[in-house]
């Protein structure tokens, strides 16, 4: 116990004067007992003794009034456990992600913390708010009652590490409490890492009272036909006991096709077939799970020809005509004497085969047209030298050509999960006629396989950028050194590597996502483009190339939904755009990652824990209300006591 006024106590000295009193009134006189009061001698002894009880506790009495008394203007506390916090600045981490859209007692998450932090904020309480995707620095909840109301749900997944290092970044001269509101959805004990001696960081869990939930996860062409696309959407269920739901296609809003999935398994793909024209719509399920993960929005353009060049001698490039056909491709062979540099910037990709030499200037034009989306597949020479080829690749990244060696190999290793052969194998094959190479180059780089030799080492690498792909073999698959012409897999190889999956491919962009989008377009140094559709507008970072145009998007927009590419009201292509399907699996919930940290059980005890845990426990009170019990006291002993 602590007092606020310690100097008051030496008023403790005053309880000498009641003793003296007493003392005094205590006096011994000599008795004298005369005849005729002899008689009362024994009543007298008795009320002798009864007054001396009388004095002694009204002596008792007195002295604890006045002890009391002193101790409340001395205002005795008991000092708070973080008492040395209570000039702290309020920081609350708001969790908006999409799997705050899940249920809870009293309806989605976050709508209930909003309402929850609106009917409990004290009026003049300063805090900062701070969401995946906006910031309130220094406000108070009439200030941002409106932004609260009409908060949105942020295509930004929850990142709480990026959140609390943008609080420290935040510069002030008090100390921080700070207090996360969150499902835990995807919450790593590593996000805390930096945090863990933080004794100011609090943690509200509001908890999803379902966690089943249905998410489209991405849609694909699966196979091109003569006049039609066939489209798989895949879905996958988190969560068990699924009834059969409904999925439907729609093409500008109007209904394409419509059929019920059944959840057998945990992932379902399902087939579509439409026309090989121009789509821009969307597929929609119904579940009752999260929302924000129901539809899937994507893009397809009517097919163009890919434009592809091979440089290298005739007889050798003779298998890409067979490959590149005309239906598909524009294909042509140039020897490197032939070669029209001009012709570069307006190809899809370009083939490097076999050149005994890669001159300067082509190195430096295919690194300008790689950066503008091409790409690039170079298939080395026998006769290559290490250094002209490796200076080459050091224009794309780590990659790294060292001694040919002239030991056969068999390429049996398939990397099926690589987007290069994103829908050519409907499932893992592990018996097909392996081809070889007789002679190889030993290649050192850190670019995933494609495809491999038995002994591990790779045959066919790709080093990829943002917009195009840069395919490197180990060696030369003409009919002298390979019999890679004659593998099946060399169709599907090669016809990807070369396929402009803009011309066609499903366009659907991920908000959020660096990946930038190269366009055919003619612009002048004045012009700009824009994106919109019937309710949002946005000017994306843009940097024109030459014929095309370069488009950033960062965090836009905020809405997925189909969107069009404009120059002023002149439609330049479709594009369409959805949220990361990070937050759909709400069994991700780790509420066990902070649970090294003080955690509070909701938002109406908020204000008053974090109050109660910095505020002193003033008793002072009580001690008034025992002064006052024994001025009471003192008035019944000087009544019924004789």
């Amino acid at each position: 116990m602590q007092f606020k006024h310690p100097e008051i106590l030496y008023f403790l000295f005053l309880l000498v004067i009641p003793i003296l009193v007493h003392l005094f009134q205590l006096r011994k006189f000599k008795t004298e007992y005369f005849t005729n009061v002899k008689f009362l001698k024994e009543l007298a002894i008795q009320t002798r003794k009864s007054s001396k009880l009388k004095k002694y506790l009204l002596l008792a009495t007195r002295l604890l009034l006045l002890a009391f008394l002193i101790l409340a203007f001395a205002q005795p506390f008991f000092k708070a456990k973080d008492s040395k916090n209570a000039t702290n600045e309020l920081y609350i981490i708001l969790d908006n992600s999409f799997s705050m859209q899940a249920k809870g007692k009293k309806g989605e998450l976050l709508k209930r913390a909003v309402q929850d932090l609106l009917e409990n904020t004290p009026e003049n309480a300063n805090f900062s708010l701070i969401t995946c995707s906006d910031n309130y620095w220094n406000t108070d909840i009439k200030s941002i009652q409106k932004e609260l109301q009409n908060l949105k749900y942020s295509a930004s997944p929850f990142q709480l590490d990026n959140l609390l290092a943008k609080i420290k970044a935040h510069k002030s001269a008090f100390d921080k409490d700070i207090v996360v509101i969150t499902d835990a959805v995807g919450l790593q004990p590593n996000q805390l890492k930096n945090s863990k001696d933080d004794k100011n960081l609090y943690f509200i869990i509001p908890e999803a009272e379902k966690t089943d939930n249905i998410a489209i996860d991405s849609v694909y062409v699966n196979q091109v036909l003569d006049n039609f696309y066939e489209i798989g959407v895949k879905l996958d269920a988190f969560g068990e006991d699924f009834k059969d739901i409904p999925i439907a296609l729609y093409n500008n809003n109007k209904l394409t096709a419509k059929t019920l999935v059944n959840f057998e398994s945990k992932n379902k793909t399902i087939n579509f077939t439409i026309p090989k024209e121009d789509f821009h719509g969307y597929v929609t399920i119904s579940d009752n799970g999260l929302e924000y993960d129901n539809n899937y929005y994507f893009s397809i353009s009517k097919p163009e020809k890919s434009n592809v060049i091979s440089i290298g001698e005739v007889e050798k490039s003779s298998f890409l005509s067979r490959i590149y056909t005309s239906d598909e491709f524009n294909y042509s062979n140039f020897s490197l004497q032939t070669l029209d540099y001009n012709l570069i910037d307006k190809q899809d990709a370009i083939v490097l085969n076999e050149l005994k030499e890669i001159p300067q200037a082509l190195q430096t034009t295919l690194k300008s047209f790689a950066e503008k989306g091409g790409n690039v597949i170079l298939i080395p020479s026998s006769e290559s030298s290490t250094s002209n080829l490796n200076s080459f690749l050091a224009n794309f990244g780590v990659f790294k050509f060292n001694t040919l060696g002239t030991t056969e190999k068999m390429i049996t290793k398939i990397n099926f999960s690589h987007p290069l052969f994103s829908g050519v194998f409907e499932k893992k094959v592990d018996n097909f006629q392996y081809p070889n190479t007789k002679k190889s180059f030993e290649i050192s780089n850190s670019a995933p396989m494609i495809l491999g030799y038995s002994d591990q080492t790779p045959f066919l690498s790709a080093i990829q950028n943002s917009v195009s792909s840069v395919y490197v073999f180990a060696g030369e698959i003409n009919k002298v050194n390979s019999n890679f012409q004659n593998s099946p897999i060399i169709v599907p190889t090669f016809y990807n590597m070369a396929q402009n999956a803009q011309k066609a491919g499903i366009n659907a962009t991920i908000i959020g996502e660096s990946k930038p989008l190269i366009m055919e377009t003619l612009l002048s140094k004045d012009e700009i483009v824009n994106v919109k559709n019937a309710t949002e507008s946005f000017i994306p970072v843009q940097q024109i190339l030459n014929n095309k145009v370069k488009l950033t998007f960062n965090d836009n927009p905020k809405d997925a939904g189909n969107f069009g590419v404009f120059n002023n009201d002149k439609l330049v292509e479709n594009i369409s755009f959805n949220y990361n399907r990070a937050e759909s699996n709400l069994m991700n919930a780790n509420p066990d990652a902070a649970s090294e940290f003080k955690e509070i059980s909701n938002v109406d005890s908020l204000f008053d824990t974090l109050q109660t845990n910095s505020t002193d426990n003033q008793i002072w009170k009580w001690f008034v209300i025992l002064a006052l019990l024994f001025v009471a006291l003192e008035v019944l002993i000087q009544k019924f006591v004789k």
